[in-house]
This record gives C-alpha cells, sequence and structure tokens, in this order.
C-alpha cells in the first residue's frame, strides 16, 4: 500500500470518529434534558366538587403555578358528578394549550361535565370502581335537555376532546346523545337508542377511553416515568375553603334569613342597632362566599349596596313606596346573580324571605310601641295640664233668647245671659237690639233667628 493510500484510508476513519463524536454529543444533551423532566415535579390538583366557575379559578392558578415551577406533569384528580358545560369547555381549552403534560386520574366518577374534562387529558388513569360517562345535558333541575342544537354542539365538543386523544369519538358521543346507537365490539355491548353510554374504570380500558388501571396517583405519576416522590399537591387556600361553606345552600339559605330579617327589623323598629348590624354582615358573608368562589362579580357588590341606601331613603324620603321597591328589586337581583344557580338562589331567597316574614311579624307585634309607624299616628293629646285650653261647647245655648248687640248680617254678636256670643243667621238680616233665639248649635257656630 502506497503513501498515498495509508493518508486517504486514514482520513476516512478520522471522518467516522469524528461522527460518531458529534452524534455522541449531540444524543447525550438530549438524554440528559430527557432525565431531567422526568425529575420535575409533579403537580396534583384536585377536581373533586361541582365544576363551575369557582373549580375554574381554582384550576387556573393550580396550572400557572405548576408553570412557574417548571413542572414536568399534571395529575387531574377527578370525582365529580358534572356541572357547568361552559365552564367545562374553559377548563378543557386550559387543558389543551397547557405545555406541561396532563393525566386525569379518575378515582370516582367523572359524570357528565367531568367526562369532557377528562377526554381532553393526554392520558386517561382509572382506579378499579371508578366510572367515565354520562354526560348528557341537563338542566338545573336535572331534567334533560332536547334541545337539537345545544345536544348536537355538545355532542361534537365531546367527539373532538375524543378523538384529539386518538380515542373513539362516536363512544364520546354517545355519552352524550341519547338517539345514537354505538357498537362497542370490544366488550360486547351496543348502545340502543334512550340509554346513554356510561364506562367502567375495565370497560374504559377495554375500549379505549382509560390508559392505565391503577390504585392511586403515585403509581400514575409513576406510570408515566416520574419520581412519586416528586409530587406537589395542590390545595384550596383558607379563603377558598371559607367560600365553599359560605356557598353551601343551607348556609346561603340562613345568611339570607339573617339578612332580610335584620335589615327590615332594624328599618321597623329601629334603635336596637344589633338587628342591622347582623343583617348586613350576613349579607356581606353571602356575597363574599360567592365573590371569592368566582360566582358573584363587582356588579353584585353593587347592586346590594344601591338596594340597601334605596331602601333606608325610603324610611326618609316620601316616595310613596318607589324607593323601597326599586331597592327590594336591586338587592334581589344581586342575589341572584351573585349565586352559582338562578333556580337555586331564588328557592333559597323564597324560603329565607318567608322565615324572615314570620319573625318580622312577630318582633313588630311585640315592639309595637317603638315601631317606625308610630311616627305617621297622632298619639298626643292637648290637655290643660300642657297649656292647651279646649274650646267650650255651645251646645247648653240651644233654645236660649237673647238680644242682638249688632247687625247680624248674617253674622255678628248677640247678648245671652250677659255674655256676649258670636252668632249667625240662616242668611236673613236682623237689625241691632233684636230679641233673638238660639235654633241650631254645630260645635262653636251658633245660629239664631228673630224671637
Amino acid at each position: 500500500m502506497n503513501t498515498y493510500s495509508r493518508i486517504r484510508n486514514s482520513m476516512m476513519w478520522l471522518l467516522v470518529l469524528f461522527v460518531l463524536i458529534a452524534g455522541t454529543a449531540a444524543f447525550v444533551p438530549g438524554l440528559a434534558e430527557a432525565e431531567a423532566e422526568k425529575a420535575a415535579p409533579v403537580y396534583i390538583i384536585p377536581v373533586e366538587q361541582k365544576i363551575e366557575t369557582g373549580l375554574e379559578k381554582f384550576l387556573k392558578r393550580g396550572f400557572k403555578e405548576a408553570e412557574k415551577s417548571n413542572a414536568g406533569l399534571i395529575v387531574l384528580e377527578i370525582d365529580t358528578p358534572g356541572g357547568l358545560v361552559n365552564t367545562a369547555q374553559n377548563i378543557g381549552k386550559m387543558i389543551r394549550e397547557s405545555k406541561i403534560r396532563t393525566v386525569a386520574y379518575i378515582h370516582g366518577n367523572a359524570a357528565s361535565a367531568g367526562s369532557y374534562i377528562a377526554l381532553n387529558a393526554d392520558k386517561i388513569a382509572m382506579t378499579p370502581g371508578s366510572m367515565i360517562g354520562a354526560a348528557a345535558i341537563v338542566d338545573s333541575t336535572g331534567k334533560r335537555v332536547d334541545d337539537p342544537k345545544l345536544v348536537a354542539a355538545w355532542k361534537s365538543e365531546m367527539s373532538a376532546a375524543a378523538e384529539s386523544s386518538g380515542r373513539n369519538g362516536k363512544i364520546a358521543a354517545g355519552m352524550a346523545d341519547i338517539n345514537m346507537v354505538v357498537d362497542m365490539p370490544e366488550i360486547g355491548e351496543t348502545k340502543e337508542k334512550g340509554e346513554i353510554i356510561a364506562l367502567s374504570s375495565e370497560q374504559a380500558f377495554k375500549v379505549g377511553f382509560a390508559d392505565k388501571i391503577v390504585s392511586s396517583p403515585e403509581e400514575a405519576v409513576s406510570w408515566m416515568g416520574y419520581q412519586a416522590d416528586n409530587v406537589v399537591r395542590m390545595d384550596h387556600t383558607g379563603a377558598e375553603r371559607i367560600a365553599a361553606f359560605l356557598t353551601h345552600p343551607v348556609v346561603m339559605t340562613v345568611l339570607l334569613f339573617l339578612g332580610i330579617a335584620g335589615i327590615v327589623i332594624e328599618l321597623i323598629v329601629p334603635g336596637f342597632g344589633v338587628p342591622g348590624i347582623i343583617g348586613v354582615a350576613a349579607f356581606v358573608l353571602y356575597f363574599f362566599g360567592n365573590y371569592v368562589a368566582g360566582f358573584a362579580g363587582n356588579e353584585t357588590w353593587l347592586l346590594f349596596i344601591v338596594g340597601l341606601v334605596l331602601m333606608i331613603l325610603e324610611m326618609f324620603v316620601p316616595s310613596f313606596g318607589i324607593l323601597g321597591v326599586l331597592g327590594a328589586i336591586s338587592l334581589i337581583a344581586g342575589v341572584v346573580r351573585a349565586a352559582y344557580d338562578t333556580s337555586h338562589a331564588l328557592l333559597s331567597l323564597g324560603i329565607a324571605f318567608a322565615a324572615a316574614a314570620v319573625v318580622i311579624v312577630i318582633v313588630a307585634i311585640v315592639f309595637k310601641e317603638r315601631g317606625i309607624w308610630n311616627r305617621f299616628i297622632l298619639s298626643e293629646s292637648l290637655t290643660k295640664e300642657q297649656g292647651y285650653v279646649p274650646t267650650e261647647s255651645k251646645e247648653s245655648l240651644l233654645g236660649r233668647e237673647g238680644v242682638s248687640v249688632t247687625p247680624l248680617r248674617p253674622a255678628g254678636t248677640v247678648i245671652i245671659n250677659d255674655e256676649r256670643i258670636d252668632v249667625v243667621t240662616d242668611g236673613e238680616f236682623i237689625p241691632k237690639d233684636m230679641p233673638v233665639v238660639v235654633i241650631h248649635v254645630e260645635g262653636a257656630r251658633v245660629v239664631v233667628k228673630p224671637k
């Protein structure tokens, strides 16, 4: 082999060595980056309540914290009966747009809108005995909605969410549309018309609506290749816990009862102070709870304040009830608008108003002497002891005779029993010094005629 050949072979080996070194250098950082990603923190965020704006607000906070912490995975711990469709759509969009991988860990029910949230996650893990589906639209009373447009729109949303992660869109649509027929040969079942699809964990796994059956969220984390000991569990803040308590239907009804009764009692029986303070405090707690929970906005506070001011002004400004009616309307509008569900708010308001009316009537009877209505009733008596001199009755003059001391045209003066008395005639003229007789007495009016 000549010198040229040896040099050429050496150059070729150097080139191969360079390529190997460059490839290794490119592979090792990628491997290191993957390992670093798997070591990133995992956030577990509970979805264990009705789906409403308060939950959406809580999830937004959780996703933002996860992004700031460079989390590698978010586990949504789902057990919900469903809730508001538009809120579920907002949450689904938030999950899809997140740069962090998400796993829906269903350990109870992912029913109704809850199934939609789960289908938007990258992966779904379910515990034995859990369920996903039953997503037909219902109204606030639980009655199924049959509007074709609403059903078609929601069905397409469910189907699109399933197909985005490679799942059978028809099965997802069958969870929302009672009129569909869906074959599911994987589990040997067919959904007929009049039925709705709800899958157990085993059924969901067989039809591809669950990627793994696990017994705990930590197992789901390990399954995704992350460290189970590097988990951050999101929890509700103190204010959110208080808001959850204050927005409980029973607590809301009690607060409305105290608010209505306290303010009305303070208005009709002024001077106590305590009922008014309790009433205002109850309304403030009602609006605060719904505001923190995400149900109420700033406009509800404005409606409450305007309503309260108008009702107070009604007691001092004569408006023939107009200010009071407007104040009541404003207050009721604020109460209803602040609540999670309008029908529930009206029911709570009705119960609270009926109970408050009973208490108000009792208080009004017990403290009737102190009621504000006493301002409109004349209760003072004009007595001699207070310096008032009553007009003397003239009825004793009826039939008495006297003499006119002035012409009666028709009014004038006569003397009866040496007493000067102002009299009138029935219209006739009586000259001076003519005898007269009293024929009629009406209060201080004395009527005479010629004798």
